[in-house]
């Protein structure tokens, strides 16, 4: 596809919306839809685009591309419908929620020769991606450990716990910068207000030697979204809370062994220079490009399927 693709968003509730937006002033938006008639159609008055049933979006030949933004129960049936239907698709986090139906859109993206990609913004992030350049260049030499604090207040699903709803980022980035799966994955959480964990640890072991650890709590007092990679020559933090000009940090500290034991140094951060930019923007027009090329992207349905493995296999059941 040599043209803009037309992309049609299914879902218009808070992510939803923001997709319409980004699309809108991207100049690819041409449908909108949702389950709530009334809420499509005033999305669709105010983005000056068609309002669809979802059904409809499915089998419009002038759609070529699908945004699911849904209840994440509903990604997968839905995901399903729009490869059959010869749509390329960008499913939300999480694309599905167990193995078997994550593994159905891998293989049926694969037969169906369409592009299928899922909704990790982060990786999207211009902070990151510095992040990313640096550790495959080596600047903090091998990579020992990495953990993940991204935690705060709400907000509460009836379907989705904490795990579910808030790791998947995380996952995305741990598995970017590690190039693997885990061997082995650990799960802890709490049903602490209802039937479904506020807050889960995830420990991670991966066939390389790397260790990690993910936090996520969504009954928390404060708010954090931070990524620390330990390297053997330098430390790094993603602090996506931080402002723009502090979002990824150096720590040059070092630590070495001499006659009298361990000896260790600190040293101030430095913080690395990162142009401005918008993941969901940086991501929908990824999108797009992959729709237009032909080329895979950056976080393709199989990521998407490697993430579902690890949250379900680091899930604690509550009665």
């Amino acid at each position: 596809m040599d043209s803009t693709p037309a992309i049609a968003v299914i879902g218009c509730g808070y992510w939803g919306r923001n997709h319409i937006r980004t699309l809108s002033e991207l100049g690819m938006l041409r449908a909108v839809a949702d389950a709530d008639a009334e809420r499509a159609k005033a999305c669709a008055t105010e983005f000056a685009v068609e309002a669809m049933t979802p059904d409809a979006v499915f089998d419009a030949a002038h759609i070529d591309a699908i945004v699911l933004a849904l209840p994440p129960q509903f990604h997968a049936t839905n995901a399903l419908r729009a490869i059959a239907a010869g749509k390329h698709v960008l499913i939300e986090k999480p694309m599905a929620l167990d193995v078997a139906e994550a593994e159905a859109i891998v293989d049926a993206a694969d037969q169906a020769g369409v592009t299928v990609m899922t909704g990790h913004v982060l990786r999207f992030h211009p902070a990151f991606e510095s992040l990313s350049q640096m550790v495959s260049d080596g600047d903090l030499g091998a990579i020992r450990y990495i953990h993940s604090h991204r935690v705060g207040l709400g907000a509460f699903h009836a379907k989705n716990d904490a795990l579910w709803d808030i790791a998947p980022h995380d996952l995305s980035l741990i598995l970017a910068l590690t190039g693997e799966e885990p061997s082995s994955v650990r799960g802890e959480g709490s049903a602490t207000i209802n039937h479904l964990s506020d807050f889960a640890h995830l420990h991670l072991s991966f066939p390389g030697g790397i260790r990690s650890h993910v936090f996520a709590s969504r009954l928390n007092p404060y708010r954090e979204r931070r990524l620390t990679v330990i390297g053997q020559q330098a430390m790094a933090v993603f602090d996506d809370a931080a402002p723009w000009s502090e979002k990824l940090a150096i720590y040059d500290h070092k630590v070495w062994e001499d006659g009298a034991g361990w000896q260790f140094e600190t040293a101030e951060p430095r913080f690395i220079d990162v142009p401005e930019g918008l993941p969901l923007t940086r991501e929908c027009q990824h999108f797009a490009d992959c729709i237009r090329r032909g080329e895979q992207p950056r976080t393709p349905a199989a990521e998407g399927l490697a993430v579902i493995r690890i949250l379900s296999a680091g899930t604690v059941v509550h009665d």
